[in-house]
Parts: structure tokens; C-alpha cells; sequence
């Protein structure tokens, strides 16, 4: 019997989830069984997995889970170096040069388990089966337009949190930008999951923002258009070929743009985009100052949809949920093409 064990994110400000209790119902339904641990930070309750007929864990037992349990799970683990023997289902940021993912596939190859990663569920066409990234791109614009604003009043982008909903989104920044003139703005990846979000944040703000996708980057660059926008929103992920959109010669030159918000976020990764910047940014400080006369903040949050957990989680859930119905069967399908992307990528570990 396949069992999928929903682990706590142990990341601070993570409060979504990837399995509803409807969801959970469901898989329960077609014979799975589902245990879902406790949680001092999740957007959904507990007592909803409990009445769906959720076996309820300890927060952070997923250690001592039967050696079958698949462990679901969204963001990091705990970076403690301890060998992981289970199979997981997350966000493993390894596969892409990033800097960070070595010490992660070290660590499935001491334990001997495997990463199924959540970017790598794809369909037979090479689409992701579930994304975040439509809630990423909404929250990524608010940010990123609330750092502008910030900036306009000589300040930076203060502290952010969990809003209740996207209406108390929208109602925070509206607030903000009261009283000023709209930014102009521009979207590359705009036809995506991540740029479709940022566009309707964007036009219900009233922007109309330039819109680009791959035919407008094809040629390479340089884009002396971005640094005519006063906010640049990239939606797309970094990987081979990508453009470098804003290079760091950028910052002392004649430019309209003072803030890149990298809704996509992997400055860990070769393929770094907008090379102004090396970190993430947090909640606690949501912009950097890279450049101070002109000034350029960069946004880069890299748990964006966090700050909308219960539409974010609820979207994501419902979309994953068909892949999940088909764990039963790892060796066919997403799970099996998600399992051959992480063991090509342990060979190359190896090499």
C-alpha cells in the first residue's frame, strides 16, 4: 500500500502545503494511506487532515517514518548534512548548477533515497503537471511595486507577512502607492504561469505593463528597453540559454529602471539572469540595495506564494492531485521521468 507522508515545512514564513483534506480524502479513497504532521506555522488545520482519516504525526517525525513513506514536502530540509534514505517529493533546487545542490544529492547518495523534484513533474510533453507560479508572479508584483513605491518616499522596502487574502493584498499596496504617479513596467515571461500573475497584479493596480516572452528575448540581448521601465518583473527560470536581462554595467548607467523584482529567483544558479545581486531576499528585508545613486533595489523572494498560503496551496493542490492519485505506479509516467531526471543528475555528481 502506498503511503505519502506529509511532512512540516521547517522553513520560517512557510505556510502552505501541497495536499488538501479534500485531496487527502481522495487518496484515501483509492487505498493510500496519508499521514499528515502536525504544524505550528500551516495555513490549513489539522483537524481537517484528522476527519479526512489522516493518520496525525508529530511535527518532524518524518526521520523516523517507515522506510517505504514517501515524504511530501515544498521547501528545504534542514541543511544538518544527515543522510536521507526516504523517497521525497519537494522543491530540491540541485539540478540547475546551483552552488547549494551539491551538498543535497551528497545526501540522498550517502542515504541511498531519491528526489522526485517538484520542478521536474512533468507531463509527456515536458509541462509541469503543478506550479506555484501563478500565485508567485501575483505576490512577486506586489512586492516588487511596494519596493518602488518605498523607494519614491527615500526609504526601502519594509518587513512583509502573510496577508489574510489577495484583497488585503491589494488593498496594502493600493495604500502604498496612493497619491503617486504608476510606475511603468515590464515582464519577461510573460505568457507563462509566473507572468500571467504578475500581469493581473499589475492591471489591477491599473499598469498596463509591457509584455514580453521568448520571441522578444530571442536574439540575446543586450535589452536596452528594461532599463527604460522603471520596474523590470522576470518570470522566467533560470537554465542554459537563458539572456542575462540586467548585467551589472547596468547599474551606473543612464536608466529609467530602479527595481528589478526577479519574481523567478535563483541567484545560486550560473544562469543568473539579473547578476546584480547573489542572495535571496527574505520577508524581513524584501529589497536590496545594490546601487545607490541612481538607486536599484532588487525583490527577490524566493517562497513568494507564501504570502497568499490558503489560495496558493488550495491552486497548487488541486493540481498535483492527479499525479499523486498515480504513486502507486513509480516506474510509469511523471514520477518515473522525475526519477530518471534525479538519477541522471546523480551520475553527474559522479563524474
Amino acid at each position: 500500500m502506498t503511503h505519502l507522508w506529509v511532512r512540516a515545512e521547517q522553513r520560517p514564513h512557510e505556510e502552505r502545503v501541497g495536499l488538501t483534506p479534500e485531496g487527502a480524502a481522495e487518496l484515501i479513497a483509492a487505498g493510500m494511506t496519508v499521514t499528515v504532521e502536525q504544524s505550528r506555522s500551516r495555513a490549513i488545520p489539522i483537524d481537517g487532515y484528522a476527519a479526512a482519516g489522516c493518520s496525525i504525526a508529530p511535527e518532524n517525525a518524518w526521520p523516523d517514518a517507515p522506510r517505504d513513506a514517501i515524504i511530501f514536502g515544498l521547501k528545504e530540509l534542514p541543511e544538518d548534512g544527515a543522510p536521507l534514505s526516504h523517497r521525497h517529493i519537494m522543491f530540491g533546487h540541485a539540478f540547475k548548477g546551483q552552488h547549494s545542490g551539491r551538498a543535497l544529492l551528497d545526501r540522498f547518495a550517502a542515504g541511498g533515497g531519491a528526489l522526485y523534484d517538484i520542478e521536474y513533474l512533468v507531463d509527456g510533453d515536458g509541462r509541469r503537471v503543478a506550479a506555484f507560479g501563478y500565485w508567485a508572479g501575483f505576490a512577486g508584483a506586489a512586492i516588487a511595486l511596494k519596493s518602488w513605491a518605498a523607494q519614491q518616499s527615500g526609504g526601502i522596502c519594509p518587513p512583509v507577512a502573510a496577508y489574510s487574502g489577495k484583497d488585503a493584498m491589494l488593498a496594502d499596496l493600493a495604500r502604498d502607492l496612493g497619491g503617486q504617479a504608476s510606475p511603468t513596467a515590464i515582464i519577461i515571461g510573460a505568457l507563462g504561469r509566473v507572468g500571467t500573475g504578475a500581469a493581473d497584479l499589475c492591471a489591477l493596480m491599473g499598469i498596463d505593463p509591457t509584455r514580453w516572452d521568448m520571441a522578444e528575448t530571442a536574439s540575446g540581448g543586450p535589452f536596452p528597453e528594461i532599463l527604460a521601465h522603471d520596474v523590470f518583473l522576470n518570470c522566467i527560470f533560470a537554465r542554459p540559454g537563458t539572456p542575462v536581462f540586467v548585467p551589472k554595467s547596468a547599474l551606473g548607467s543612464d536608466r529609467a529602471l530602479s527595481v528589478v523584482g526577479d519574481i523567478a529567483c535563483d541567484p545560486d544558479s550560473d544562469y543568473n539572469p539579473a547578476p546584480i545581486y547573489d542572495a535571496p531576499t527574505d520577508w524581513t528585508a524584501p529589497a536590496v540595495r545594490v546601487h545607490d545613486a541612481p538607486p536599484m533595489d532588487v525583490m527577490a523572494i524566493d517562497n513568494l506564494p507564501s504570502l497568499l498560503p490558503v489560495e496558493s496551496s488550495r491552486d497548487f493542490a488541486a493540481q498535483l492531485l492527479p499525479s499523486l492519485k498515480t504513486l502507486g505506479n513509480l516506474d510509469a509516467g511523471v514520477w518515473k521521468r522525475a526519477e530518471t531526471t534525479f538519477r541522471d543528475a546523480m551520475r553527474e555528481l559522479n563524474t
